[in-house]
């Protein structure tokens, strides 16, 4: 199968792992050898409640057996979406109250720059420098690494640039900014936290010229820093939420959340203002639905800040420089990138699944499932250092 992988599917770089999976469950992915791997990524956020977990495979089998895709994207009342978008607008504080369910994270960043745009009536979209907000060509516009960006332009215009929890630059946002995007805890960047209330001061200097605040959540949303949406713990509530990865446990998903009044825009001058096939497809939304159920009436999310401690308790190491991020959402830095690339490399071979960061060379990911038991913590923490003592530095 390698053959055949290299040839006929496309890849995203020179050197992919290339682990050939059987199947996963809980927090073990296990490759076509038997070999159990302990899953300290979760597909990069992804799988929120593990792998296979028995609510949302129950949910998808259930709704398989109703009906699968019957429409484009909103002409059709179909029962896993509204329910979803209820249940999910009933967690979240005024106005974000109407979601628009889309296919990815990034079509989702898509969806929110349009709205913005569409809504003030402005064309100046500003983000933050070192921000990723993925890999389509609006989300390529605004992100913050020139090098990534440089073989694929023109982009789209009018797009500015501000250094993320700098006061100074909110001067930068104006009367002519549409909209400001920013990642509530940066990702790509290093798992970057907002220091100083500047979220909330953010909130205030767009409220005071009329620009849209976009938070993007698609890494850190549906529990992964102890709180249901990492903007919780800030005190800045934006004009329009963007969400993925976790919320769908597992499935492809992703979705835009504003006032109903604002996401009316889209509905008229022109009609089909935004529009998509598959999104909000009867299936991925009962997964999503069965997802949020899950977190909501579980303590997964309040055990991620428990887990947290527990991860930074047992990390300690002298090639260990730094911990940052929030909850299950965290990053071990390193004096160098040597070292993280080792780290990575020589746990896999170990059975512990790690990952790099996108920008942050010095880094090593740790974003495991919520699911993931103290025993579990305790074996990869012990593969981890493990490693780390047997490294020449």
């Amino acid at each position: 199968m390698i053959e055949d992988y290299y040839k006929y599917q496309a890849q995203t770089s020179a050197h992919p792992l290339a682990l050939e999976i059987s199947h996963a469950k809980g927090s073990y992915i296990y490759d076509s050898k038997g070999n159990a791997h302990l899953d300290f990524v979760a597909g990069v956020s992804a799988c929120s409640l593990g792998h296979c977990h028995p609510r949302v495979v129950n949910a998808i089998q259930e709704q398989l057996q109703k009906y699968m895709h019957v429409m484009v994207y909103g002409e059709y009342i179909q029962e896993p979406a509204v329910a979803y978008t209820k249940l999910l607008a009933q967690q979240l504080p005024s106005p974000l109250e109407t979601t628009y369910l889309v296919n990815s994270g990034t079509e989702a960043i898509e969806g929110a720059l349009k709205l913005a745009r569409r809504f003030t009536g402005r064309s100046q979209i500003l983000a933050a420098k070192n921000a990723y907000h993925g890999n389509t060509m609006g989300s390529l516009s605004i992100m913050g690494y020139e090098e990534r960006k440089s073989a694929f332009r023109p982009l789209i215009p009018d797009v500015g640039s501000i250094r993320f929890n700098s006061e100074e630059d909110l001067l930068k946002i104006t009367e002519k900014t549409a909209g400001v995007v920013l990642e509530t805890i940066q990702g790509g960047a290093g798992f970057i936290l907002p220091e100083n209330g500047y979220l909330k001061k953010v909130r205030e200097r767009c409220t005071a010229v009329g620009a849209m605040l976009i938070l993007d959540e698609i890494q850190p949303g549906f529990g992964r820093t102890g709180k249901l949406f990492a903007f919780e713990h800030f005190d800045c509530v934006p004009d329009i939420l963007v969400i993925g990865k976790g919320m769908g446990g597992g499935m492809p998903v992703g979705a835009f959340v504003a006032s109903h009044k604002m996401m009316h825009t889209l509905t008229e001058n022109p009609k089909l203002g935004h529009i998509t096939t598959f999104g909000g497809n009867p299936v991925i939304a009962a997964a999503c639905l069965a997802t949020l159920q899950e977190l909501t009436e579980s303590t997964l999310i309040q055990e991620s800040l428990e887990k947290e401690n527990l991860l930074r308790k047992l990390l300690q190491h002298r090639l260990i420089k730094e911990i940052r991020g929030k909850g299950l959402m965290l990053a071990l830095i390193m004096e160098n990138s040597e070292i993280a690339n080792e780290v990575v490399l020589k746990c896999a071979a170990k059975n512990l699944i790690l990952f790099w960061l996108l920008f942050e060379p010095n880094a090593v990911r740790i974003s495991p499932p919520l699911t993931i038991a103290i025993e579990e913590i305790t074996l990869g923490c012990e593969l981890i250092l493990e490693v780390l003592d047997g490294l020449k530095q």
